[in-house]
């Protein structure tokens, strides 16, 4: 690996929520993930990973930099406003830093904005100003509908979200190119301090380097920062490290 990859790698890794969301997750795959979180090369953003694991997680990173992400209204996003909101205060006592809850994306995409709105903002009232609160488009069910996601965007964004994520990575399309500059380019027009992350379908470092570079072309080359930009993904941390460790 050259010098511009290996530094490359080095800039991804703090960029990482190094994910298990699986339905065979068990503790003793938590407790690997939560090690493997900080690597010779640095530490990832965060862990995200289901709520039934976050008070144990939370205690395994307790003063550590890793911070705990959790999913709520995941997958589908059909959950009501009060189930969700439950499920967000859940997490939150239980130390979670960061909720990624997916919009009712099927009601948007059937021309209700009202739900998706609703249910953001009472998720940011849960969360207050220390939880970070990501919205989850689940882009892949748009298609190539660019103004469809670019509407979602500019609706999560003003009803409060912290960043804007892809995808659940429970679909058959994950994140795309195309969704993350209709993502970004919503972010940059409306001018607030908010973050993207892409998830889903990520595995490499060839991937993630394209998203990192559209990011810098719409946003700035130094806008990417672990409080503006994310990687949520599984494989990608593997192929980073082995590729670091080869210099």
């Amino acid at each position: 690996m050259g010098d511009d990859l290996a530094a490359l790698a080095r800039r991804m890794i703090p960029l990482i929520d190094l994910t298990s969301l699986n339905d065979d997750d068990d503790e003793k795959r938590i407790a690997r993930l939560c090690a493997a979180a900080t690597t010779p090369f640095g530490a990832v953003a965060a862990v995200c990973i289901y709520g039934r694991f976050v008070a144990a997680a939370r205690q395994r990173l307790e003063g550590g930099a890793v911070r705990i992400a959790s999913v709520a209204n995941f997958p589908a996003g059909t959950a009501t406003v009060a189930q969700t909101v439950e499920e967000v205060r859940r997490l939150i006592a239980d130390g979670a830093d960061e909720v990624d809850v997916v919009i009712p994306y099927a009601r948007f995409l059937s021309g209700e904005d009202g739900p998706v709105r609703d249910l953001l903002v009472a998720c940011r009232d849960a969360c207050g100003s220390a939880t970070t609160l990501k919205a989850i488009l689940e882009t892949g069910a748009y298609g190539e509908d660019r103004a469809r996601i670019s509407a979602a965007a500019e609706l999560a964004i003003s009803a409060g979200a912290n960043f804007i994520k892809t995808s659940t990575g429970k679909i058959a399309v994950g994140a795309t190119p195309l969704a993350a500059g209709c993502i970004l380019e919503a972010i940059r027009r409306g001018g607030a301090p908010v973050g993207f992350k892409a998830s889903g379908g990520i595995r490499d470092a060839a991937q993630a380097g394209a998203y990192l570079a559209l990011a810098g072309r719409i946003m700035g080359p130094h806008w990417a920062r672990p409080r503006t930009f994310r990687f949520g993904v599984s494989r990608l941390l593997d192929d980073l490290v082995a590729r670091l460790k080869a210099v």
